[in-house]
């Protein structure tokens, strides 16, 4: 800001709090002439959520002490840092492979939303409504998220799940779906293979790759 608008801030600062005002002309000018030190650097107003009346109203507000320059200076480089902090670097126009300008763009935008002439960019993903179209006609062309080939890697990893998806691809009724009634298990998950030992009392706990033949019988009789 340069002196004029230093003067209508000090201005506008005395009708809210009249503890500011130097009735003196010495004091009114190395009022004056401190604010500008301080506040060089801060815009009386920007296109995009600064006004530095808000912000002197703010404290005025929120605060019993007298506003001093240094508080309109820490509320203006908040503001910059919140902008700066929900901006998203664009994919500069320059060419990839002449650095100097590559980064010479993306200063020019950091500055312009730093500065509040430009508003901050964000992710087109996170404020896109729904899917892109290429994902939606994926999901249609494979009938899953995951595609086919990593779907049989997998397979080895999650036997008892393959042979789930196997069972139902075959139209043999989900044996997963109902309560194992021969090792307990609840519905959706795998079988255990329990056996007993000589006290009686129940050993080991390792997941059958398919469902006990009972647990069968069960899900196909529902």
């Amino acid at each position: 800001m340069d002196s004029r608008e230093v003067a209508a801030v000090l201005a506008y600062t005395g009708r809210l709090d009249p503890r500011t005002i130097r009735t003196g002309t010495g004091e009114a000018r190395d009022q004056i002439a401190q604010w500008q030190e301080l506040l060089n650097d801060v815009p009386f107003a920007t296109n995009h959520g600064w006004d530095i009346r808000e912000a002197i109203r703010a404290h005025v507000l929120d605060s019993p002490y007298p506003i001093l320059p240094v508080d309109v200076a820490r509320r203006w480089r908040a503001h910059r840092r919140d902008r700066l902090d929900r901006h998203t670097d664009p994919i500069p126009a320059a060419d990839p492979d002449d650095p100097a300008a590559w980064r010479a763009e993306l200063l020019r935008a950091r500055n312009a939303v730093a500065a509040g002439v430009a508003a901050p960019s964000t992710h087109r993903q996170i404020t896109g409504e729904g899917s892109p179209r290429d994902i939606e006609e994926r999901l249609r062309a494979i009938g899953s998220c995951i595609p086919p080939a990593v779907r049989a890697e997998l397979t080895r990893y999650r036997p008892a799940h393959a042979a789930r998806e196997a069972a139902v691809a075959r139209g043999v009724p989900d044996a997963l779906g109902v309560r194992c009634e021969w090792c307990h298990a609840p519905a959706g998950t795998p079988c255990r293979q329990r056996r007993a030992s000589p006290d009686g009392t129940a050993k080991g706990n390792a997941v059958r790759a398919t469902p006990h033949p009972s647990r069968i019988d069960l899900a196909a009789a529902s």
